[in-house]
């Protein structure tokens, strides 16, 4: 299988484990995944139920001005704010938009969702950011673009990386979550709804509740992440055992 073949039928399976996770609803939402070295981007196709999705209907992209240069259908309505973030983030290797009711939820209420507990911490340094409004100008303009650069902005604006903080709240509209494949950023969406969930339901239980303290917040966070990361297991030997010693 070539190196094309296998991110296409990726990023078909992290289209299908969206639906599968309950993010999406009708067609709504994509996921993409990019290979930096042929300078493409694959993306599921636009208004395609996900039900019927295969490799074959993924849609292949050009980084550089954004044309289709593989496949047969239209991409994603969503393609060139997939294609601002992979040019302006250089980390990542997929990208997923839905609009999960919680997350959503909090998007259009313009509010970010504050770290109020460890499942949260686990994922994100901080709180989950929110974008300003969209102007007039980037509204009537290049609309998917701008809504790609917004999210670069508030990601700048606050001093955040994408893996400190990978996803960010649309205003008025819905999550973006990205990470270095199309299956890690469909697991930063399947965390996020859950941590805008449970967010919600704390502060319906008590609305006063304070952001968890930072010492705590960085301990769950560095644990799982950066170099001195120790939750899961270490990567397996060439030869598959585990070292003796």
């Amino acid at each position: 299988m070539t190196a094309l073949a296998e991110l296409k039928a990726q990023v078909a399976e992290a289209n299908i484990a969206i639906h599968q996770a309950g993010l999406v609803t009708l067609s709504f939402g994509n996921v993409s995944g990019v290979d930096r070295d042929a300078g493409v981007l694959v993306i599921k196709p636009s208004g395609v139920p996900y039900g019927s999705l295969t490799a074959d209907d993924m849609v292949v992209v050009s980084l550089d001005d954004g044309r289709s240069v593989d496949g047969f259908l239209r991409p994603s309505t969503d393609t060139p704010t997939h294609r601002l973030l992979y040019r302006e983030l250089a980390g990542i290797g997929g990208v997923v938009h839905t609009h999960s009711p919680a997350a959503s939820a909090w998007a259009q209420a313009g509010r970010p969702i504050p770290c109020l507990g460890t499942t949260h911490a686990d994922y994100f340094r901080g709180d989950v950011p929110v974008t300003r409004p969209m102007r007039p100008a980037e509204i009537a303009g290049d609309y998917e673009w701008e809504t790609g650069r917004l999210m670069v902005e508030t990601l700048r604006k606050g001093g955040r990386t994408p893996e400190d903080a990978p996803a960010v709240l649309v205003a008025s509209h819905g999550p973006f979550t990205w990470g270095r494949s199309p299956a890690a950023a469909v697991e930063a969406a399947i965390a996020l709804e859950a941590i805008a969930l449970l967010a919600l339901r704390t502060l319906q239980i008590e609305a006063s509740t304070s952001e968890i303290g930072g010492e705590l917040r960085t301990r769950h966070f560095d644990r799982k992440h950066g170099d001195a990361a120790y939750y899961g297991q270490p990567p397996a030997p060439p030869n598959g055992r585990p070292d003796p010693c």
